[in-house]
């Protein structure tokens, strides 16, 4: 996951940066698969030979200097830690990351709390699918966020619930997903 700043990129142009970044890299053994655009950054995921990292960064560079670089893969957490990490991408718009952190959680959950998580999982999701413009597939992922919150309780750790699933109703009745934190 290579994450790049950003300056003027919003979510509509995400078909376009992942084609341009695939032409930048073009001559490298390199896949560029996706790009998801936050405020901030562009997220592109890819898979690059770990010796060809510097050298795809520098392909990528006409798009936005480096921000971030984490290789994403699935990994043993303490549950606790997942919480931390997924609130902490979750908060700073890293949707997936958020997700996979929260994966993590809910592989060592049972009952009611694991449909809280794959809840907040779902959110995260949600979010993920606008940063690649698009909107009506996040926007259906909040029926499923909502039948997995259900009734459950106004907290999980330190994360409102109760605003979580307001927000899921808010933004179903706007047709429009509106970044909040957790």
């Amino acid at each position: 996951m290579i994450h790049l700043k950003n300056d003027h990129f919003q979510p509509l142009h995400s078909r376009e940066v992942v084609y341009k970044a695939r032409d930048l890299v073009s001559d490298m053994d390199a896949s560029v698969r996706v790009a998801r655009i936050a405020n901030k950054f562009v997220e592109l995921d890819v898979s690059v030979d770990q010796n060809e990292l510097e050298q795809l960064t520098e392909k990528l560079s006409p798009i936005g200097p480096v921000d971030n670089i984490r290789h994403v893969f699935e990994e043993e957490i303490d549950k606790e830690q997942g919480i931390t990490d997924g609130i902490f991408y979750f908060n700073n718009e890293r949707f997936w990351e958020s997700h996979e952190a929260f994966e993590g959680v809910w592989k060592k959950c049972f009952g009611r709390e694991k449909e809280i998580v794959q809840g907040i999982i779902l959110m995260a999701v949600a979010f993920a699918h606008g940063q690649k413009n698009e909107l009506s597939i996040g926007i259906g992922m909040l029926r499923r966020v909502l039948e997995k919150l259900g009734t459950s309780p106004s907290k999980y750790n330190s994360i409102d619930i109760d605003n979580i699933r307001n927000r899921a109703i808010q933004m179903q009745q706007d047709n429009k997903l509106t970044l909040f934190e957790i």
